[in-house]
């Protein structure tokens, strides 16, 4: 799909492979962007949602897809960069849980920041959710107001005068209602893995969290759910 007329740079979607930024990336190419998806290895126990990622960005016709590497395992502090922290399984507890990696939104935005400025691109789409999510205060919209605001503060482009929008559209939308207008917009969620301990077969626990919210929202969408789960019924 060609550029936005009043962007013909594009934009940047940050790309993780899971089920909200492929909902993200077809919304931006609905809209009309040229989408360049930025994918991020910081050392994840589930880094074949990479593989998915890319999947996804062809699929969805990304006009270029990236993955950087950045190790985030070697600060650790999260389930998700430390095998010495456990993934919680026993379903969604009160409180921010341990699968929140310390700033991971924001040094992925600041990335994002990065290549939009050298593309010459105004437009940055995550897919942080706010109603059904985890608890992660980077998710929430007064922290994505604040990010834009630093970026229009801190970035030549915006000081020129070529400010940057920063575009969280899943943001107030259950699980439900992403997989519904994702349906709507031709994403393929089969190619997407969401599991925070999918092994390299791509196979979903069905006890993490995220399997737990993505679960969920198929069955509340009335919707099949195409993930493959290592045990029958996702157990």
């Amino acid at each position: 799909m060609s550029a936005n007329p009043a962007n013909p740079s594009g934009a940047i979607v940050l790309l993780s492979g899971g089920l909200d930024s492929a909902t993200t990336l077809a919304i931006a190419r609905q809209r009309g962007f040229a989408c360049h998806c930025l994918s991020l290895d910081y050392g994840q126990r589930h880094r074949v949602e990479l593989d998915a990622a890319e999947r996804v960005a062809a699929s969805l016709g990304a006009v270029a897809q990236r993955t950087l590497r950045l190790d985030l395992g070697q600060f650790g502090g999260s389930a998700l960069t430390d095998s010495g922290i456990a993934v919680p399984i026993d379903g969604i507890q009160p409180g921010i849980p341990v699968t929140y990696v310390p700033a991971r939104n924001t040094i992925m935005l600041s990335l994002a920041l990065a290549w939009a400025e050298v593309l010459g691109a105004q437009d940055i789409f995550i897919g942080v959710n706010a109603v059904d999510y985890s608890g992660y205060p980077d998710c929430r919209p007064e922290y994505i107001r604040a990010f834009e605001n630093m970026a229009n503060l801190a970035t030549k482009a915006a000081v020129e005068g070529r400010k940057l929008q920063l575009h969280a559209p899943l943001i107030e939308l259950s699980k439900a209602e992403i997989i519904r207008q994702g349906l709507a917009l031709g994403v393929d969620y089969a190619l997407t893995i969401s599991c925070y301990m999918a092994d390299a077969n791509g196979r979903a626990c069905g006890v993490c969290d995220s399997c737990r919210l993505r679960r969920a929202g198929f069955t509340e969408a009335g919707c099949a759910d195409p993930t493959p789960y290592r045990q029958a019924g996702g157990d």
